[in-house]
């Protein structure tokens, strides 16, 4: 017990209880571990529990896409920790998208948002890109809202959440306030309850298996499987932020390039996915995009941006041999790694310790839609 928690103090972000957002009884209250400080909020867009629930309705409506026909729990499902299982998303329109859905689990704690996008780092700006994008196109709302807000204005259920999320506001069916719902109820979307936090945080000494123990030392080792070097932090992602970090410390820019792939010429990357040069324009940053959580990892496959592995043990492949290919302008930590086929059992068995079989079926964020069906 000691051995994993001296491990992961050097890379938890520990918080006292500290203050929530929001003010008096309508303060939204994270579960969360006593360690663990809440999410940051931006103060001009406080959670409230009325707000969080308007946010969990329109996040599983169908209503928000042009056509009808996908809600934002399409890409990303509960059951898959908020991911969709695809190499590659799907838009309302069929419109074939070049990444992989990320996991919602935790994203109020990142300090950049999506794939390649180092200057994302709001929620509420976040939203708007399934919302409106058209390249590709994602829900496909643009051009369809006036007709989609008056049929939310007039919903029975919507009517009373919308006032009492935006009290004072006249018509507050606006796509500002469409996204600020969303984000709310995406940064309840909280997960500490894996084997490996009930190891840490409850001291339950049977919560992980012998093989995960060990694949725990090798997982925080700088030595030998290195992978702490990039999966760092409360969410293992490098980049974790909560309401204990100063706010005037900068975004932590965790995008690396992994030596997925080395194509002829000058990006070395597909046209599609040259990562954060897209947004950057410096050529350095081909290639690069952000680490992931490793939270629920083991179900949240396929794996990389382009979901272009299939398993975990093609995971391990990859870094066993320092990237696909000998890509120059992969990161320098990036070198092949010695494991025994034991120590690569070790290590997926740690990865599957990260799964909060909880989260997956939690009614706080499951489809309010849906009548839950009463167990006999």
């Amino acid at each position: 017990m000691r051995l994993v928690a001296a491990l992961w103090g050097v890379v938890l972000l520990v918080g006292a209880t500290l203050p929530l957002s929001g003010q008096g009884g309508d303060r939204y209250q994270w579960a969360l571990p006593p360690r663990v400080a809440p999410p940051r909020v931006p103060l001009d867009k406080p959670m409230t529990p009325a707000r969080v629930e308007l946010g969990r309705r329109l996040f599983y409506d169908t209503r928000l896409s042009g056509n009808g026909t996908q809600s934002c729990a399409t890409c990303h499902l509960q059951s898959l920790a908020f991911t969709d299982g695809r190499a590659r998303g799907l838009g309302s329109t069929g419109d074939e998208h070049s990444r992989s859905p990320m996991s919602l689990v935790n994203v109020a704690y990142r300090d950049t948002l999506t794939w390649a996008h180092p200057q994302l780092q709001s929620l509420e700006q976040q939203a708007l890109l399934p919302l409106l994008g058209t390249a590709p196109v994602e829900l496909g709302l643009q051009g369809h809202e006036s007709r989609i807000y008056r049929e939310l204005a007039s919903d029975q259920v919507y009517r009373p959440l919308f006032a009492a999320s935006f009290p004072g506001e006249v018509s507050p069916v606006t796509t500002e306030n469409v996204a600020t719902a969303l984000s709310a109820f995406e940064r309840s979307i909280v997960s500490f309850r894996s084997p490996f936090d009930r190891y840490r945080e409850l001291e339950d000494a049977s919560a992980m298996s012998a093989a995960a123990l060990r694949g725990s030392v090798l997982f925080f080792s700088n030595r030998k499987a290195r992978c702490i070097s990039c999966h760092r932090g409360l969410n293992l992602d490098g980049g974790s932020k909560t309401v204990a970090t100063p706010p005037e410390e900068a975004p932590i820019f965790t995008f690396h390039n992994t030596g997925l792939y080395n194509l002829h010429g000058r990006m070395s990357y597909p046209q599609d996915n040259l990562g954060a040069y897209a947004h950057t324009g410096n050529i350095e940053d081909v290639g690069k995009f952000r680490v992931p959580t490793l939270r629920n990892i083991a179900i949240t496959a396929p794996y990389m941006h382009d979901g272009s592995i299939a398993t975990l043990d093609g995971v391990l492949d990859h870094y066993v041999a320092g990237g696909r290919t000998p890509n120059p302008s992969r990161s320098t930590g990036l070198t092949p790694l010695t494991l025994t086929a034991d120590e690569r059992q070790d290590l997926i068995a740690f990865l599957e310790s990260l799964t909060d079989r909880e989260l997956l079926q939690d009614r706080r964020w499951s489809n309010p839609w849906v009548e839950p069906v009463l167990e006999q």
